[in-house]
């Protein structure tokens, strides 16, 4: 006898549902998925934005990637930080990859600026050394 099993997803959702941009894939069958909202702060009578990242299922069917925008909805707990699961690909992201590599960038030259901070602190040692 030969066992068949199908998984079926029949996830009933409910409460919230958001719209973003996926921003890591790496794991399996799940997304990272960020977007900005705007808070009020009472004192200054003004808005400030601020991001939300969220865990969300990936479905097989769906497959989404890193760069997409995406409509997710919540979800009872998948597991310890996953209660949403995507729900529809929009297609990707206006100016996702410009960002993307605009990061990198930074990143590389601030490395740079730490490699030649300690670069001219060996230096400054070595003088001080030499003088004594």
């Amino acid at each position: 006898m030969t066992k068949e099993t199908k998984q079926k997803t029949n996830i009933k959702f409910h409460g919230r549902t958001f719209e973003g941009v996926v921003t890591s894939s790496k794991m399996q069958k799940t997304v990272v998925i960020s977007f900005e909202r705007r808070k009020f702060l009472p004192k200054y009578e003004r808005y400030e934005k601020k991001r939300t990242q969220l865990k969300a299922h990936n479905p097989e069917s769906l497959n989404a990637q890193e760069g997409d925008s995406v409509i997710v909805q919540e979800t009872r707990p998948l597991s310890k930080t996953k209660h949403f699961i995507v729900t529809q690909v929009l297609g990707k992201a206006r100016g996702y990859e410009e960002r993307k590599t605009h990061l990198e960038e930074s990143k590389k030259r601030k490395e740079v600026v730490e490699e030649t901070a300690k670069e001219k602190e060996i230096v400054e040692e070595a003088k001080e050394e030499s003088n004594e």
